[in-house]
């Protein structure tokens, strides 16, 4: 089958385009279309046999419950019934919108569009491509996410056409769409009504509106052998091509436990994905790191979600690791579709982060110009068995400043490198309780413990690897004894990097 592909602007609509789709799908086609969410896969849902279309376009099993999509209220009651009072509030405020009510149905709608159940799921989307599409359809259109059943959902006509290319009749493309996440479900038959999928309308917003609602416990839960009243609850969903794990901890917890993760999945030659947000996208420098959104506006969020795992689809990785995000408000919806796109299979990072001793290394001279930065960087030129993060500081730092002339010279010469380095004064917060403080000699490790009263975590460089060799100080001599420190710190730090390794034996 050949799939149609026609551009559509939901500012200039083009009703060419758009009687043409709505004649595809009265004729029992299947046309995929932008709606605010995500694309959705339309057909005409009081027809069985578009249904059976539908199931079979996306694979997707049948006994999971299809959307009915309307453009007129007032259609709600040719398709439901015993519709309860709430309903109409619940219009007002979200309708058009990201909200899906489910009712009793109505005997006009087959059970191939329900799943078999007496309910029926019914949607007005805001988009207005969507909308007049509905209308030219005859008024009623099915319509579950326009992916391969499983796949993360569809944000761009282009993930639609890499999944259902040559299975569907057309597709309207309309752009990118707004939210990026599915829309909220909400049970109407029981009472409080109940959400049964979270999505960009929260309970917060609803209650405010009719007052009570409860929330399905499980949406963060392992899955249901029962049958699905909500579409796609029942099985696992939204799911990358590679496994996806998720870290769960406080912030720093989670970061650290990636941090290690992918560290080791980079020695072993593994491919890694880490989703990531602009808050904590610096902090990592393995595997393939992607920024999903920003904390402080989590639509941002919802909406990156499904692109980025279909990134890490085209890009092959084996592994995904995902941060995790509060669950409430819109964190609730994002968290229920990483939790199903993963299997619910989760890690606590408190444990990964516990099998490390030291995560962060800190080698500490007067002036942070020379000998610090160089030991530095010779054992970040070493490949160890964890990662760390390795810096220096300086006792006495009057004011930012360069590397020595001569201590960039010697590296260099190593094919190592000081360019960009800026030196920087020892501070409280770089006494942590994972930190292990090297200092270049005794006097410099005596002034630390005499200002912060800490011995467990601070030793010079050269007691840490067991050693009594002095490392000279070269500031104000010249080239040459640049490059006699330099070697002695080279072979200080073989010794520190064996070291480091057979803790982390022991640790094992």
């Amino acid at each position: 089958m050949e799939t149609k592909i026609r551009k559509i602007d939901k500012n200039r609509i083009d009703n060419a385009v758009i009687q043409e789709a709505g004649k595809v799908l009265r004729e029992g086609g299947l046309v995929a279309f932008p709606t605010e969410t995500v694309y959705g896969l339309g057909a005409d849902a009081l027809k069985e046999e578009a249904a059976l279309k539908t199931y079979a376009a996306k694979g997707r099993p049948s006994d999971n419950p299809l959307i009915v999509h309307i453009a007129d209220y007032e259609d709600l009651r040719k398709i439901a019934v015993n519709i309860p009072g709430e309903t109409d509030i619940l219009a007002s405020h979200f309708w058009p919108g990201p909200l899906t009510m489910i009712f009793d149905k109505g005997e006009v709608v087959p059970y191939g569009t329900t799943g078999g159940l007496d309910t029926v799921a019914v949607r007005m989307p805001e988009d207005p491509v969507a909308r007049e599409l509905i209308r030219a359809a005859g008024g009623f259109v099915s319509a579950p996410s326009a992916n391969t059943s499983g796949r993360p959902s569809p944000t761009t006509a282009e993930h639609v056409a890499e999944d259902l290319g040559g299975k569907i009749d057309m597709i309207l493309d309309g752009g990118a769409v707004d939210i990026g996440l599915e829309s909220t479900i909400l049970d109407m038959t029981v009472s409080p009504p109940m959400i049964l999928r979270p999505g960009a309308i929260t309970a917060e917003m609803l209650e405010e509106v009719i007052g009570e609602v409860s929330v399905d416990e499980t949406l963060l839960g392992d899955e249901s052998e029962k049958a699905p009243k909500a579409p796609g609850m029942k099985y696992r969903h939204y799911a990358p091509r590679a496994k996806l794990v998720i870290a769960e901890g406080d912030l720093r917890e989670e970061i650290l436990a990636i941090r290690q993760l992918a560290y080791a999945a980079h020695r072993e030659g593994r491919r890694v994905g880490i989703i990531a947000t602009e808050e904590t996208l610096p902090f990592y420098k393995y595997g393939n790191v992607k920024n999903i959104g920003t904390r402080e506006n989590e639509k941002t969020i919802a909406r990156n979600l499904y692109r980025v795992l279909r990134e890490f689809d085209e890009e092959d990785v084996d592994t995904i690791y995902s941060e995790s995000f509060a669950v409430q408000g819109m964190g609730k919806a994002i968290m229920n579709r990483l939790e199903k796109a993963a299997g619910h299979l989760r890690i606590a990072a408190s444990a990964v982060v516990k099998q490390q001793r030291y995560r962060r290394i800190t080698f500490v001279c007067g002036a942070d110009t020379a000998r610090a930065p160089m030991a530095a960087e010779i054992l970040r030129h070493y490949e160890l068995k964890q990662e760390y993060v390795i810096d220096s500081r300086g006792i006495v730092v009057l004011f930012p400043e360069p590397a020595n002339q001569k201590a960039e010279a010697i590296m260099k010469s190593a094919q190592m490198t000081l360019e960009g380095h800026v030196s920087r004064g020892f501070e409280k917060e770089n006494l942590q309780e994972d930190s292990l403080i090297l200092t270049i000699d005794e006097s410099q490790k005596n002034k630390l413990i005499a200002e912060y009263g800490q011995t467990e975590n601070i030793f010079t460089l050269s007691e840490f690897v067991g050693s009594d060799t002095e490392i000279p100080d070269p500031y104000g001599k010249p080239l040459t004894a640049y490059g006699e420190c330099f070697e002695i710190l080279r072979g200080l730090i073989k010794k520190l990097a064996e070291k480091l390794d057979s803790l982390v034996e022991e640790e094992q």
